[in-house]
């Protein structure tokens, strides 16, 4: 290891002290590269294990410098190995974070998704969907595809490839029928699949009201890039899932803001949304005679 810190810090030290243009470019091409990988691992499980490699490499200068020859040589070991056990660990995050390089390029400009029509129809129908289950209390989660492709979690689930509808929608997530449990995957403005499994997210700051449908949301949001919207069985809450963060609380403005930022490309300004947002409230289709009335319940 101290051969390694020896041969960086001589080629560091030409660097500075005889600078070419090359150097200089090289240096660029670095810090660019640097700040994009800490720009994607912020919310992620990388992020929080940066301060354990850091802790990790200090105790084994320590154990050098005092003497302490079995530590070293154990944290020594640990290093060599953590390449290879960081890759294991974190192998979907890594992933995550090369496919967002990888659609951040240049090369992939011509392989935007096309502008679909009629997206406010399609936008009024979600959030209306959303707003009925809400007011209902029927569990969901929608997990809204972006760059990142999720076929992996779309071959867990039945294969619909329906267009987005409130009543397609409110079918699928309507208890005791055989695709109600799981996740609906939308990718443009087509369901692909119902019933998918996801994978729980690991983070330790849930809260204990939040239960398995607000992890697997948290997981989704953690190793790609889309966005999951969750409606609480329990409390008839709508949340989002993005980037690891959880946003509850959500009204229909709000909800209108994320889709036609995820669905309008010309959308430039991103949603700043508040943590706390009133409960949502939707002026309902017309219903039928026997539906009843909607009812607002303090949470």
């Amino acid at each position: 290891m101290s051969t390694i810190v020896e041969q960086f810090s001589a080629v560091v030290w030409n660097v500075i002290n005889r600078p070419s243009i090359v150097d200089l470019i090289d240096i660029l091409l670095l810090t660019m590269i640097i700040y994009e990988m800490l720009l994607h691992m912020r919310h992620t499980r990388i992020s929080q294990t940066i301060k354990g490699v850091v802790i990790l490499l200090l105790a084994t200068w320590a154990s050098d410098m005092i003497g302490m020859r079995t530590i070293h040589a154990l944290l020594s070991w640990v290093i060599n190995a953590g390449p290879v056990l960081l890759i294991v660990l974190f192998q979907p995050e890594i992933r995550r974070i090369l496919e967002e390089l990888g659609t951040n390029a240049i090369l992939d400009s011509g392989m935007r998704k096309q502008p679909m029509s009629n997206t406010d129809l399609m936008i009024d129908e979600m959030v209306l969907a959303l707003g009925n289950m809400s007011r209902r209390r029927v569990g969901a989660l929608i997990v809204v595809e972006n760059k990142t492709r999720l076929t992996d979690v779309i071959a867990t689930g039945t294969p619909v490839d329906g267009k987005i509808s409130q009543p397609l929608l409110e079918n699928i997530f309507e208890p005791n029928t055989p695709l109600h449990d799981g996740a609906v995957v939308v990718r443009g403005e087509r369901i692909m699949s119902a019933a998918c499994l996801l994978h729980l997210s690991d983070t330790t700051g849930v809260g204990r009201d939040l239960g398995t449908r607000h992890r697997a949301g948290l997981g989704m949001s953690e190793v790609s890039d889309a966005t999951v919207f969750i409606v609480s069985e329990e409390t008839g809450i709508i949340s989002m899932a993005r980037g690891g963060q959880l946003t509850r609380h959500l009204d229909e403005e709000s909800l209108k803001k994320i889709l036609h930022e995820l669905y309008d490309k010309e959308e430039k300004e991103p949603v700043r949304l508040p943590l706390n947002v009133p409960r949502l409230h939707l002026k309902q289709r017309r219903r039928d005679a026997h539906d009843e009335p909607q009812t607002d319940k303090k949470e």
